[in-house]
């Protein structure tokens, strides 16, 4: 059991605060100011030889990962680091991220999140953007190479380089030396490049950082923004533990055994928050593989009697497709929360019933610190909407024109929100900060409803909304009705170009295997059930829809090329 005696639960059923309220000051007591370095210790101290991490089999305590995380803030302030200094991770989920995650904040440095499927120019980019000195990474071929050609043509100082088979366990670790050599890259004599294994090659002896949990930034996480245009978002430390909490608050199983599926990548902000920093601050075990593979998760959910998974929704598609999924042992797993993406509610359907567990949809941002609102793992769960807004968050819907106007109850508007888990602001750039944050209110770019019951339900995003003859044609509704279709797996709808009405609904879909059924077939089907500015002048079947770092359906690259 977890001992939040001096931090303690939010109501489970915390009051939703609409537009009219003032900013909730009673759930202060909630949330008072706590640093990333004093969440990891805090939990650290009560939970000992408790598994933190399970890589690949083998197992990490919170006291190993603790030692870990005070070696790795030592050997960083012995290369020079101070409280303020950015330090990247170009890591996929592997144990050396969190160590280095909460190293670098215990001395008071910034972490800066970098994907590890980025190009060179695109690392390059937010490693000159953010003023990066350190980045960690892996020798493993698919990083490494990108790594080092940054070091050599950008201001990046010094890379940290670890080794995947030093963090897996021995039988595997040998397997992996002599089969899988190919994917280790020979490191070239440079003495900028420091192994991970000397970083750590120090009694842990390091200097703690005064850190002002409200002000300073533990974490600089790069989003596309409501614009598009790559930003760095700067959240605090009371931001990131803030959402921590927020997320643990909407948990009924609070007292129960909690291993979660580590399978989302570490670097998004989604699972920095549900994955890594909740179940720090809850005291559980992160069962943790290097990247989503279905069979993998499967086996790891019967092995590992995991009891909750966060994922999108192409994850939860691609577990039902897998032939493994009738030799998998639901019977622990309790809930999945799904979000970066609309979760069909057919799939929700079918998900359920084949597992037995709940399926809920949630919703956040990365300019969030992870999490907005999640329908309840409990109680009333209303399919089709994000559900409630989180402990100490308050919500409006405003004109999309006049953001500071509110629209009348029962009519759509775009969402923004207040509480402890929105950002600082962006990094180096006031002038975004005008645009998105309105009297304390953070725009989202989203239009939603919220119904009686103060459940959210997202209609689409503001850009996404195609303009056909004066009428605003909402994509994802359009995609609701094709999913409907028992041949349809994945879709998607954007707006091209037309000369009479400006733009014109197209879809593009994905069908279920073994099914068969032609884009006119489904264009025949779906038109007749939507309003005449609705329809769609074609439907395009595809292999696969493009897809995000996270694994979610890519309407931005669907465009992109659509439009070349």
């Amino acid at each position: 059991m977890t001992d939040n005696s001096d931090n303690p639960t939010p109501h489970e059923n915390p009051p939703i605060w609409k537009s009219r309220y003032n900013h909730p000051t009673q759930w202060d007591q909630f949330f008072q100011p706590l640093s990333m370095p004093g969440m990891f210790f805090r939990s650290a101290g009560r939970r000992g030889d408790a598994n933190l991490l399970d890589f690949m089999g083998r197992k990490y305590s919170y006291a190993e990962i603790a030692t870990g995380v005070t070696r790795v803030a030592k050997g960083l302030q012995d290369l020079g680091v101070e409280k303020g200094d950015r330090i990247g991770l170009f890591l996929p989920n592997v144990p050396h991220y969190v160590s280095a995650y909460y190293g670098a904040m215990a001395i008071g440095a910034t972490v800066v999140n970098f994907s590890p499927l980025y190009t060179v120019e695109e690392l390059n980019h937010q490693v000159e953007d953010s003023g990066t000195k350190i980045l960690f990474t892996l020798s493993a071929s698919a990083v490494f190479p990108t790594a080092y050609q940054v070091l050599q043509q950008s201001s990046l100082e010094r890379l940290v380089v670890g080794s995947v088979a030093g963090a897996l366990p021995k039988g595997k670790a040998l397997f992996y030396r002599l089969f899988r050599r190919k994917e280790n890259t020979p490191q070239p004599d440079d003495d900028r490049i420091t192994p991970f294994a000397d970083l750590i090659n120090n009694d842990g002896n390091y200097k703690a950082a005064n850190i002002r949990p409200e002000k300073d930034i533990a974490l600089l996480q790069y989003t596309g923004g409501t614009t598009g245009t790559p930003k760095g978002a700067m959240l605090s430390h009371q931001n990131l533990t803030a959402n921590a909490r927020q997320i643990n608050g909407i948990d009924p199983y609070i007292d129960e055994a909690d291993r979660l599926m580590g399978v989302l990548p570490f670097f998004h902000v989604f699972a920095n928050s549900a994955v890594l920093n909740r179940t720090v601050e809850r005291g559980g075990e992160i069962i943790m593989l290097p990247r989503f593979d279905a069979k993998q998760t499967l086996k790891a959910i019967t092995r590992n009697q995991i009891t909750a998974m966060p994922g999108v929704p192409t994850m939860y598609q691609a577990l039902l497709d897998h032939p493994d999924i009738d030799k998998t042992n639901f019977s622990s797993l309790k809930v999945c929360v799904s979000g970066g993406a609309p979760l069909p509610q057919e799939l929700k359907k079918k998900f359920e019933a084949k597992t037995g567990a709940k399926l809920v949809e949630g919703y956040g941002l990365t300019e969030s610190s992870g999490v907005v609102s999640a329908n309840p793992y409990e109680g009333l769960n209303k399919p089709g909407t994000i559900g409630q807004p989180v402990a100490a968050t308050l919500v409006k819907l405003v004109d999309k024109e006049d953001p500071t106007k509110q629209v009348p109850d029962g009519e759509p508007g775009e969402l923004i929100f207040s509480g402890p888990q929105v950002m600082q602001g962006y990094w180096n750039m006031p002038e975004a900060d005008e645009e998105v944050f309105v009297d304390g209110f953070l725009r989202t770019g989203d239009v939603a409803q919220i119904d009686e019951d103060g459940y959210i339900k997202i209609v689409d995003r503001i850009k996404d909304m195609i303009a056909v003859g004066g009428f605003k044609v909402f994509p994802s509704q359009v995609e609701e009705v094709l999913y409907k279709h028992e041949a349809v797996k994945e879709a998607l709808v954007i707006g091209v170009p037309d000369e009479y009405r400006g733009e014109s609904p197209k879809a593009y879909v994905a069908l279920e295997a073994g099914a068969s059924a032609t884009g006119e077939d489904l264009k025949n089907w779906l038109n007749p059930q939507l309003g005449k500015h609705e329809r769609v002048i074609d439907v395009v079947v595809r292999e696969s829809l493009p897809k995000t770092m996270i694994g979610k359906l890519d309407r931005k690259a669907l465009r992109a090329e659509e439009l070349k």
